[in-house]
């Protein structure tokens, strides 16, 4: 899976050896810069924006995404409760499965609750009830799976065959769709409009028996509406005409797009050898640090790479064998101590570091490069490790 982000942006100008090593920096007026733009596309369509806390749940600046967006969606209790204290606007929460005494919570926090299946909801149908004459107000959501899948990396597509997230479009039936508000899919992964104008197509004529007893449509996320070369013009345009050929609210819920290209993650080598070729050992494991290197797979892009030097393949400290970064051509020498940094590292990373083997986790810094204000959110020492699981 090739990245399509890495524009180093203000990074270009940042000095590494200001934070401690391994670190994450976020560059806030990189983040605001994007959520400008999300506004904007919102704005001109007529619809309404989510930031989608599985990608980038950076609470800190849960006031600053506030200011630009309609809310949040969640993946979870937990991420719910985020969203309820560090957020404002809307809350829609989508879970594959739910548990009851979560579910009990959730619909006290959100908006909109989705839901995976019709059986989920008919089985959940007293306790929905029970919540409402409470006096409990929210939408009840089901998400449907397109069947069309449109991704690079197959694994990581939804619409996989025998996929596990949303009910096939093909089952669906008018029963299904009583006391529900609202359809969502969530078919895309770092995409831009043409996949979503595919999609759509397909669903389109199936979904539209229910229009008019459709509230809302939520388009889910991975949609990269901040990469310079999305056709954002184009997107208003067909969110405007979804809008009015359904009668129906639209929702996106961009996640990276909120964070693309507005962080870094800061290493140091450790020790360089040869074997076949030049080895590095890092502070940064791929395993511990960015499991999407070896999960999606895919290649981070790095701060001032020299494809022209000599390569140098980096890996993690962890026991782990393919606890392996990549190969690369450092902007500085091939000597213990250097500093480096991988681009892109705000979104994702950031959510799913663990660490295993006792690695230790990097820091969180916040910079501003509008000010070149730097504040440390937090370090992390060993009881995070040892508290885990004791």
């Amino acid at each position: 899976m090739e990245t399509k982000a890495g524009d180093p942006g203000a990074f270009r100008h940042f000095d590494l050896n200001r934070v401690p090593s391994p670190a994450f920096v976020v560059d806030e007026a990189a983040v605001r810069r994007n959520l400008a733009i999300l506004a904007n596309v919102r704005d001109r369509a007529g619809i309404k924006m989510l930031a989608a806390l599985k990608a980038f749940s950076f609470w800190r600046l849960g006031d600053v995404v506030s200011d630009y967006l309609d809310g949040t969606c969640s993946s979870g209790l937990w991420e719910a409760r985020m969203a309820s204290e560090y957020y404002r606007g809307e809350v829609a929460t989508y879970c594959a499965g739910y548990k009851a005494d979560d579910l009990r919570e959730i619909l006290t926090l959100s908006d909109h609750v989705i839901f995976n299946s019709p059986g989920q909801i008919a089985r959940f149908a007293p306790l929905i009830e029970e919540a409402r004459s409470n006096g409990q107000q929210f939408d009840i959501g089901l998400r449907i799976n397109p069947a069309l899948p449109l991704g690079e990396t197959p694994k990581y597509d939804p619409s996989q065959p025998h996929s596990r997230l949303g009910h096939p479009i093909d089952q669906l039936r008018p029963e299904h769709l009583e006391g529900v508000s609202g359809i969502h899919f969530h078919s895309l992964c770092e995409q831009d409009l043409l996949p979503l104008q595919e999609i759509w197509a397909k669903l389109e004529p199936l979904l539209e028996p229910y229009f008019k007893q459709l509230k809302w449509l939520n388009f889910g996320g991975g949609h990269h509406i901040t990469r310079a070369d999305y056709q954002r013009d184009e997107l208003v345009e067909f969110l405007i005409a979804v809008k009015a050929r359904t009668g129906c609210e639209i929702y996106l819920e961009p996640g990276e797009a909120v964070a693309l290209d507005a962080g870094i993650l800061i290493g140091e080598l450790l020790d360089v050898f040869d074997n076949g070729m030049k080895v590095g050992i890092t502070d940064i494991s791929a395993t511990c640090h960015m499991p999407d290197v070896i999960e999606a797979p895919y290649r981070p892009a790095m701060l001032g790479e020299r494809p022209d030097a000599e390569s140098i393949r980096l890996g993690g400290p962890s026991c782990l064998a393919g606890d392996i970064i990549g190969d690369y051509g450092l902007p500085g020498p091939m000597e213990p101590g250097e500093r480096f940094a991988f681009l892109d590292q705000a979104h994702y990373s950031m959510v799913k570091t663990n660490t295993f083997n006792g690695v230790p986790l990097p820091s969180i810094w916040l910079w501003n490069s509008a000010d070149d204000s730097l504040k440390e959110i937090r370090s992390f020492g060993y009881e995070t490790f040892r508290d885990r699981l004791g």
